[in-house]
């Protein structure tokens, strides 16, 4: 019932929230350092990432689409036409100010977006917090009424030893009396004592 208490590093703690900064980051230094190797004003290199975004984008709407639609192979798809679209602006742009707006965008949209599953996450773990808070508590009272039931008997099985013992020794010290005659008892109206008792 007692569980051990685990802390967690703080860098556990904040890589979650660090994890869209992170992504969006990445996509504009790897599209910056493209810029740099000759995709700048390249228009091959644009067409490729706009076939590539676009492919991304169609794939998230199908997964997204009907009643059986998931939505973590939809959210990869958008998140990888986002970056698609980012890393081609990044990298075919001239100057840095359009690519960091993008980043700034980009940035904003995925945090908006993981904050609502944080949420979603923090419900859930309340909920199943609040729900095994409450089993413990009602486990715990039938351990504590089944402690108590088990030490009862426990203890009625003590004083019953305890009284066939002392009637034991009562019958065998009786018994060893001298002048005891258990004839005389039974012919005085006393009942009978058990062969057994009356032999040892």
């Amino acid at each position: 019932m007692n569980e051990p208490i685990v802390a967690r590093h703080w860098l556990t703690l904040a890589a979650p929230k660090a994890a869209p900064a992170l992504a969006t980051s990445t996509v504009l230094i790897l599209g910056r350092i493209w810029n740099a190797n000759g995709a700048e004003h390249s228009t091959g290199n644009a067409v490729l990432m706009v076939v590539l975004a676009a492919g991304a984008a169609t794939a998230g709407a199908f997964a997204s689409a009907g009643r059986t639609g998931d939505s973590v192979i939809a959210g990869t798809a958008f998140a990888v036409s986002g970056g698609c679209v980012l890393a081609g602006v990044a990298g075919y742009a001239d100057g840095l100010p359009l690519p960091l707006l993008l980043w700034v965008l980009a940035t904003a949209a995925a945090y908006g977006i993981a904050a609502r599953y944080w949420r979603t996450d923090r419900r859930d773990t309340l909920a199943h917090d609040r729900h095994t808070s409450v089993r413990r508590e009602e486990h715990g009272h039938i351990e504590r009424v089944e402690a108590l039931r088990a030490g009862a008997q426990i203890e009625v099985a003590r004083s019953g030893a305890a009284y066939a013992e002392q009637l034991a020794i009562a019958l065998l010290t009786r018994a060893t009396l001298p002048g005891f005659d258990p004839q005389a008892l039974a012919s005085g109206g006393l009942p009978e004592l058990p062969v057994t008792a009356t032999e040892d």
